[in-house]
């Protein structure tokens, strides 16, 4: 299930256009759609996630929380990412259950990723792999990283500045998923670029 283009929506507060560019993904492709709004209040966030929320079940996509076990539980959402400073992994699957999907950041560093699987994550973030204009001051994640992850059992995924010419790198280097923000969503065409992310995995 985790693999292919994960999409990370952006930090805009008009819910219709997010519905509208997030289907649009899904359409080009997109396995995966994480709700990531940095600048929405409370609110919002329950708004937003609740209206993107049957778009991905209608596409048979998982829609995962970012940072909030609260909100995916309180949607039944269908997982929820998880920051290294975001609590405790082992009571946070306690809290999600077995079936919810659990993943984790993981950053530069592979002994985070296998605390995350022994915690019971079903997949590890690496990043930023490339630079990122959402977080410039990421530390920096070498490819390699992706090599060493083939020895746990969960899938690995790359993010941080991925572009369509620095995707086939991570994906080289053994990411399972690439996580894509920006390069999707701002962009004149988002099914049409989704849709060339997506056939990296093909090719």
């Amino acid at each position: 299930m985790i693999r292919g283009v994960y999409a990370i929506t952006p930090d805009i507060v008009d819910t219709a256009l997010l519905c509208t560019l997030v289907e649009a993904a899904i359409r080009g492709g997109a396995n995966l759609v994480q709700y990531r709004n940095k600048l929405a209040n409370h609110a919002l966030q329950v708004q937003q996630a609740r209206a993107l929320l049957p778009i991905c079940r209608q596409h048979h996509v998982p829609l995962i929380i970012n940072d909030s076990i609260k909100l995916c539980l309180v949607l039944n959402a269908d997982g929820v990412h998880l920051g290294a400073d975001d609590g405790d992994l082992v009571a946070a699957r306690a809290r999600l259950g077995a079936n919810k999907i659990l993943g984790v950041s993981c950053y530069n560093r592979i002994e985070l990723a296998q605390n995350g699987q022994q915690a019971g994550a079903d997949y590890v973030a690496f990043g930023a792999c490339f630079p990122s204009s959402t977080k410039p001051h990421a530390p920096v994640a070498n490819l390699d990283l992706f090599k060493q992850a083939q020895l746990l059992h969960i899938p690995s995924v790359a993010i941080g500045g991925i572009t369509l010419e620095k995707a086939p790198l991570a994906i080289s280097a053994g990411a399972n998923a690439i996580a894509v923000i920006n390069a999707i969503f701002n962009v004149d065409d988002v099914e049409s670029t989704t849709q060339q992310f997506s056939q990296l995995f093909r090719s």
